[in-house]
């Protein structure tokens, strides 16, 4: 019963956490700290950081999972709780990126801002996989925070029976947008501003 009220306790944080989070990304990543006087360079040294971080976060996570098949519940809950700290270092670091930089288009400008029609005809279909593996990262980064937070809290009360059957959705998300996350940065990057 104990239990339960753990689950409880926490579902109005969980649902407030879940709206606030991508709300104030979407405001702060419209806010450019050069807009209120501050004269910062470009944090141009973050996006190849916080894809890394994407990609260990995937290691991390398969880690943890083969870690709970192997019966290591210590290790599984260290893993897990590590894979959420490297998501919040992502969070920050992108939006930190963001607040001191423009956003970069995918393709046909060449590094002048010019419109490079050469680039532009050979970047066409690519664009497309680029807008939809953009498209499916950002919604399913989205839709995973509600997620990991009652997959760990399931965890915390000890409803393994429940944690499980819920790990078993946020597991495959969890692990596309790390995944996604790092080809998104290798398809933008050439892109970036030098």
């Amino acid at each position: 019963m104990e239990d339960n009220n753990l689950e409880k306790k926490y579902s109005k944080l969980i649902i407030a956490v879940s709206i606030v989070i991508p709300v104030v990304v979407a405001i702060l990543f419209g806010v450019k700290l050069k807009d209120f006087g501050f004269n910062v360079e470009p944090l141009s040294v973050l996006p190849p950081i916080y894809a890394t971080i994407n990609g260990v976060t995937a290691i991390v996570l398969v880690w943890a999972v083969l870690a709970i098949k192997k019966g290591n519940q210590k290790l599984h809950e260290r893993l897990m709780t590590f894979a959420i700290a490297l998501s919040v270092a992502f969070l920050v670091m992108y939006v930190a990126y963001h607040m001191t930089a423009d956003s970069t288009k995918f393709g046909d400008l060449n590094h002048d801002g010019v419109l490079d029609l050469a680039e532009s005809a050979k970047v066409g279909s690519i664009r497309y996989l680029y807008f939809i593996i953009l498209i499916t990262h950002i919604l399913l980064s989205i839709a995973i925070i509600p997620l990991v937070l009652i997959t760990y809290v399931r965890a915390l009360a000890q409803r393994f029976d429940r944690h499980r059957k819920i790990a078993k959705i946020t597991f495959p998300i969890w692990l596309y947008v790390a995944v996604t996350g790092v080809i998104v940065f290798l398809m933008i990057s050439p892109y970036y501003a030098n």
